[in-house]
């Protein structure tokens, strides 16, 4: 049985009290409430999960803190985090499961034979296709959870650029590694990206505030497991997975090192629009080239 330990408004919190109990290798999930998240542990595991986040913020006393201001709301990094699953299962209904002369799969999908030919914006368009209801409702709700964290601190239109460069990136890279023959769809490269940006930013020590050495090793170790979990089930794109978490990750550190505050609301809004623009055209060259 379960036992609640904490509770928190804010996602950053309750991701921070996670990638601690990952990293102590103490069994744990998150839970979204009215109010916020709640943190359960079993409750034969609850003690020395108390005595862990006990340690994590005692630590966190000791140390000069700075507090980094979040660059998006709770309330609209949930909004777009919930809007972005919402239109993955609103595209799913369109294009529906993979079948035999289906143009949206045949032209969008991430083809590793027609990628490194040139066909570069079926690295993105393949992050809108799903294989099934299943595949495509676990994308949407970890999309849901993950880019609200990335969008508090980025901001929405950082936060989403970055999401979309990770998954994209990693099904280039994914592509180039691959034999020739092998085809990928699905958002998990992206929610994968979304891990590694998380993971980074949480390495980069805040302005004025060195961070203990031992914490950036957990975060590393915390991201690794996150991976072998939900990255290496029985025909999961393995190899997607390590490249988009490795692509967020790397992403994340050039985000946080160069920006030293993010942008204003009007560059966000933009650069939300941009990025939807760039799904669009993305989708419009796919589907005005030849059938496979």
């Amino acid at each position: 049985m379960d036992r609640v330990i904490r509770a928190t408004r804010r996602a950053t919190q309750a991701d921070e009290w996670a990638l601690v109990l990952a990293a102590a290798g103490i069994p744990h999930r998150l839970e979204p409430d009215g109010a916020g998240w709640t943190l359960l542990v079993p409750a034969a595991e609850a003690a020395r999960a108390q005595a862990a986040l006990d340690a994590y913020d005692e630590e966190a006393r000791r140390a000069p803190h700075a507090a980094v201001p979040d660059a998006a709301s709770p309330r609209l990094a949930w909004a777009a985090g919930i809007a972005a699953g919402a239109l993955l299962l609103a595209f799913f209904a369109v294009t529906g499961p993979p079948a035999a002369g289906s143009r949206w799969f045949e032209q969008g999908a991430a083809s590793a034979r027609h990628i490194v030919r040139g066909e570069l914006w079926r690295a993105v368009t393949a992050l809108t296709l799903h294989a099934d209801a299943v595949h495509v409702a676990g994308n949407a709700v970890a999309t849901a959870v993950l880019l609200p964290a990335v969008v508090q601190r980025l901001g929405v239109g950082c936060g989403l650029w970055l999401v979309l460069l990770s998954g994209a990136a990693a099904n280039l890279l994914t592509a180039i590694a691959h034999d020739p023959r092998h085809v990928a769809v699905g958002a998990s490269t992206a929610t994968f990206g979304a891990v590694g940006i998380l993971a980074a930013l949480r390495l980069l020590p805040a302005r004025s505030q060195a961070k203990p050495r031992w914490k950036r090793w957990m975060v590393l170790a915390a991201s690794l497991v996150l991976l072998s979990m939900l990255g290496t089930s029985p025909g999961a794109d393995i190899l997607g997975h390590a490249f988009g978490l490795l692509a967020g990750g790397a992403l994340g550190l050039v985000a946080g090192a160069v920006l030293r505050r993010p942008p204003g609301t009007v560059i966000q809004s933009l650069l939300v629009a941009l990025a939807a623009l760039v799904v669009l055209g993305c989708w419009r060259l796919a589907l005005a080239g030849p059938a496979w």
